[in-house]
């Protein structure tokens, strides 16, 4: 396993032959994330996990914007080796920005429980960035007092377990990973889609697999539309027992359908 930095992003790669994934997570999300997934899929690909910007080690911005974003991570690819891209919620968009402005570098897009629109709403992402920057870090002895704190603002165990993964601790006490401050401010950029930006870019023709969780929302009929108009050579699988974070619920269907894809030719 190597660690390397390129453009200010930090990045884990397993796997020593075959095509080349990359995974791109999603808000509050880190590549380490993706491991258990990515273990399996390093059988057989090079396989490079991603902390986006603003995440994990990663460098912090002084703004989000998804084309920015995107270059950044496209950044590290080459038209001589394209990537198996696969991204989630914020990831997922900006997977889907990369491949439209840069579809040379991409082979295949694997879009993870996220469409290309512009939701509406943020207010369960703003509840959990509010909850962790009121959590007095100073005062925080374990990380089971973290825990604690987090109940009743973020009651789903699975959840607050998903945010507490962004809790880092070292010489100078605990620190959130993240750039809450910039992800709080810009939630409604993240929860959009940047249209006027992507304005005459083409469709992105290449193989696209949209993995939906069945107790999502972020992917459904109505947005079927946008989904066709970006990536026509689009297909969808919903999985059942999923919400939002559907790798993390059903990792081995996940999988499962996954290298299915990976495989396709």
């Amino acid at each position: 396993m190597v660690l390397r930095h390129e453009d200010g992003l930090h990045t884990t790669t397993l796997g020593e032959s075959g095509p080349l994934v990359a995974f791109c997570h999603g808000l509050f999300g880190q590549g380490k994330n993706w491991r258990t997934i990515a273990k399996a899929v390093a059988e057989d690909h090079r396989v490079l996990l991603v902390d986006m910007p603003n995440h994990g080690r990663s460098q912090w911005t002084d703004r989000f914007d998804y084309v920015d974003t995107a270059d950044r991570v496209a950044s590290m690819f080459s038209a001589d080796d394209p990537v198996a891209l696969v991204g989630h919620s914020m990831g997922g968009k900006a997977a889907m920005v990369l491949a439209l402005r840069h579809p040379e570098l991409v082979d295949r897009l694997c879009v993870v429980d996220v469409s290309p629109v512009d939701y509406e709403s943020g207010s369960e992402f703003a509840g959990y960035i509010a909850a962790m920057q009121a959590l007095d870090l100073g005062t925080l002895r374990h990380r089971r007092d973290a825990d604690a704190a987090l109940v009743d603002a973020v009651p789903n165990p699975t959840v607050r377990s998903f945010l507490l993964q962004n809790l880092r601790r070292d010489d100078d006490g605990w620190s959130w990973q993240p750039n809450l401050d910039l992800l709080g401010r810009d939630l409604a950029t993240l929860g959009g889609w940047p249209e006027e930006a992507l304005a005459g870019h083409p469709p992105y023709q290449g193989r696209t697999l949209w993995i939906a969780g069945a107790k999502s929302a972020y992917v459904g009929d109505e947005y079927a539309a946008e989904m066709d108009r970006w990536f026509p050579r689009n297909r969808r699988v919903t999985i059942k027992g999923a919400g939002h974070w559907v790798h993390s619920e059903q990792p081995e269907v996940f999988t499962d359908v996954l290298r299915q894809f990976l495989a396709a030719t």
